[in-house]
């Protein structure tokens, strides 16, 4: 397999870190070479985090350039907004369409974009827009809209659906893997 970039975006509290993991995880158990590397900005005051994973028969570098990531992975439509321009041509977003206001716009100093998810588009972007937070209500727990996102992009690789429950198993708590393998599945869907 080539060498496939994959960022994961979301704000401080979301779950990036774990979705990293359990990608990585799922990488390793289908045997390929996985790198993986974090940014974290003011994460515990709802700032943006980004996590790099890269996955492939080769890897030299965990860090994604603007412009070489196959998929971005959003939890929040801002989000993807912000590293859009770090998206290959012919990439993918894949999004929650979950609205998390940032600072200004809770002083009320700045407005939430409209439609920002439509003129990502008109850029000729492809999103997979999924509403990750219902999914993850539906599965028994808002906090698992990060595995619903991670089912999501399963659906783009070829490692089959065990190895990615694997995966899960290995990084989520025993008391928390069946509500985490429906959210996966709701997500694959």
């Amino acid at each position: 397999m080539k060498t496939t970039n994959i960022m994961i975006v979301g704000v401080g509290g979301q779950g990036t870190l774990l979705a990293s993991r359990l990608l990585g995880q799922a990488g390793l158990k289908a045997g390929f070479e996985v790198k993986m590397s974090e940014v974290h900005g003011m994460s515990q005051r709802g700032g943006s985090v980004v996590t790099y994973v890269k996955l492939g028969d080769k890897v030299y570098s965990p860090v994604i350039k603007e412009g070489e990531a196959d998929f971005i992975i959003s939890f929040e439509k801002l989000e993807a907004a912000r590293y859009a321009d770090c998206l290959k041509k012919g990439g993918r977003i894949i999004t929650n369409i979950q609205e998390i206001d940032p600072m200004p716009v809770i002083t009320g100093a700045e407005t939430y974009p409209e439609d920002i998810l439509d003129k990502i588009e008109e850029q000729g972007v492809e999103i997979d827009r999924v509403d990750a937070l219902a999914k993850a209500l539906e599965a028994g727990n808002a906090l698992s809209v990060n595995i619903v996102l991670m089912g999501r992009l399963s659906r783009y690789f070829d490692i089959p659906e065990e190895i990615w429950l694997e995966a899960l198993k290995a990084v989520v708590r025993p008391a928390f893997l069946e509500m985490n393998e429906r959210a996966f599945h709701l997500g694959r869907e």
